[in-house]
């Protein structure tokens, strides 16, 4: 997306990217409650669907990033081989920084991904939810916020069927870089890091174009 200017006027596409958020203001009370009912004492090290953050936390991810992904080939199964690609992200603010919403291009793989994450003023925290372009089915959000540079995210899901918790971290390595993993639990007692993702700030006028990664 377009970074944020002062004028209220906005693209067809800023326009359908607020309707997504309006949709999932509506649908996120639900998913958060059905998170709420789930036992936190059956659960693996520090989940915590309570924890909470602040309505500027991803204000510094505004803008262009590349990024180097790596991935495990096989999850769940006790793998240990990962495969690397390339990946280049826009991102924008929308109602003040309550909602952000990014796209990533990879490339290599000749797929895109889109995330929304909204920010509950009432709970403190934030929800974010991820859509692939190869489903374009909208996933089950995580849940939480940044404590000081780092943040965490948390929340339920199924992975081939099988019932897992989901982590996700974040950590303001600094105004330039970041760094993101992504934790699949199967067993509530350990985590298995999957997914993860360096980032390094980008010109958005080489990266993006009307507010999408370049293809």
């Amino acid at each position: 997306m377009a970074r944020r200017t002062g004028s209220s006027r906005l693209s067809a596409r800023g326009r359908r990217a607020l309707r997504l958020v309006a949709v999932v203001f509506v649908l996120g009370g639900t998913a958060t409650g059905a998170f709420a009912q789930n036992s936190a004492s059956n659960s693996p090290p520090g989940y915590d669907i309570a924890r909470k953050g602040d309505a500027h936390d991803f204000d510094y991810f505004q803008g262009a990033w590349t990024t180097t992904q790596r991935r495990l080939k096989a999850r769940g199964v006790g793998g240990t081989e990962w495969e690397e690609f390339p990946a280049t992200l826009c991102m924008a603010l929308y109602l003040d920084g309550l909602a952000t919403v990014d796209e990533i291009w990879f490339p290599t793989k000749q797929w895109a991904g889109l995330t929304l994450r909204t920010f509950d003023l009432e709970k403190r925290q934030w929800s974010i939810y991820w859509v692939s372009s190869a489903s374009g089915k909208l996933e089950t959000p995580v849940v939480g916020g940044f404590t000081g540079q780092r943040g965490e995210f948390y929340g339920e899901d199924q992975d081939n069927g099988r019932p897992i918790k989901v982590r996700y971290s974040w950590q303001k390595v600094d105004k330039d870089h970041a760094r993101w993993e992504q934790a699949f639990s199967y067993d509530n007692r350990t985590w298995e890091t999957n997914w993860t993702a360096d980032f390094v700030r980008a010109d958005a006028t080489k990266t993006c174009e009307r507010g999408r990664p370049k293809r």
